[in-house]
């Protein structure tokens, strides 16, 4: 994944930004009225790895939105934990609007994955804006005898347990799409669970396993120089980065899966700092060149207020909450 290289003013401000930040460490958040907002560097913290899909996003949402508040944000890469441990440090910042997180639909599936969290994910949050979303896609290869998803729904109960799919970790949103399809289709697929999506795409193309579910970011490059066969997508509708792949909803109806991005403050941050948080997000999404650096990557701009960012929250939440509880997945 290529970054965006920043320009020379831009480079200054960062720089200029992390050498601030020690200072501003020590400030109390009250040191800084809510009508005042923002007057001082905003850390956005992203538990993922630097160069990632969500690394991705946030560094050029982060830009967009500097403009819009007149201030730097910087990206702070906290990964680890399957992002409890970056979400737990904005959960404990103060609630000032100074210290965001930017994560996926990890927050809500760690709610019930995760038996001990540091945080709760209802008090220690306040949603302040979805960002965009997109669907993942199911995968084999060009020789699979399995073209469509009616094939692999008729090969799994042809042979229960005897199919296997990849996916990136244990409890990541991926292996939750894959189990969602195997509970609406009534069907025994193995999961195979790799310390990432680039290990299972190998495996994939060296025949060790059937299938592998992935973002239209890491799959794309394989199924455009035909080394892979993109069966469906797990969004409701099709999606224009893949205009001749179906959806598995087409076969299963209601199926949804869908990857998406969210910013979040911590729990308490006042309403007028969320307002104004929310606003930077809308328009730095609607830029055109944050929505074509996120439609590259298979992924459509899909903004929402404060009060649609929690009842979203809570809906994913409870459907997830379902498919972990019924495949008894644990992370332990």
């Amino acid at each position: 994944m290529i970054e965006q290289p920043l320009s020379r003013r831009g480079l200054l401000r960062v720089t200029a930004a992390a050498l601030a930040l020690p200072a501003l460490a020590g400030r109390p958040g009250g040191a800084f009225a809510a009508d005042a907002f923002p007057s001082r560097v905003i850390r956005l913290v992203v538990p993922f790895t630097a160069g990632g899909g969500t690394d991705l996003v946030a560094r050029t949402l982060g830009l967009g939105m500097g403009e819009d508040l007149g201030q730097t944000l910087v990206v702070d890469n906290k990964p680890g934990g399957g992002t409890v441990i970056g979400s737990d440090t904005v959960a404990k910042a103060p609630p000032d609007g100074y210290t965001l997180l930017l994560t996926t639909s990890a927050l809500p599936i760690n709610a019930t994955l995760v038996k001990k969290l540091p945080y709760d994910t209802v008090r220690d949050f306040a949603p302040v804006a979805l960002i965009c979303r997109g669907p993942n896609v199911l995968v084999s290869r060009p020789d699979s005898p399995h073209r469509t998803v009616a094939d692999v729904v008729r090969a799994a109960k042809a042979n229960p347990g005897k199919l296997t799919y990849g996916s990136s970790g244990n409890g990541t949103a991926v292996h939750l799409a894959g189990e969602l399809f195997k509970n609406l289709a009534g069907i025994d697929i193995t999961h195979v669970p790799y310390r990432g999506a680039g290990p299972a795409m190998t495996d994939l193309l060296g025949g060790q396993i059937d299938f592998v579910i992935g973002t239209p970011g890491g799959t794309g490059k394989f199924v455009e120089s035909g080394k892979m066969r993109a069966i469906a997508i797990t969004s409701a509708e099709r999606s224009p980065v893949f205009k001749d792949v179906p959806t598995i909803a087409e076969t299963l109806p209601g199926y949804e899966a869908d990857v998406w991005y969210a910013l979040y403050a911590p729990g308490g941050t006042p309403p007028e700092v969320i307002a104004r948080l929310n606003a930077a997000v809308v328009k730095a999404a609607r830029a055109s060149e944050f929505r074509q650096r996120v439609e590259a990557e298979g992924l459509s701009v899909a903004t929402n207020t404060p009060r649609e960012m929690t009842a979203f929250e809570r809906a994913e939440e409870a459907r997830w909450r379902q498919v972990i509880q019924q495949g008894r997945i644990s992370t332990e």
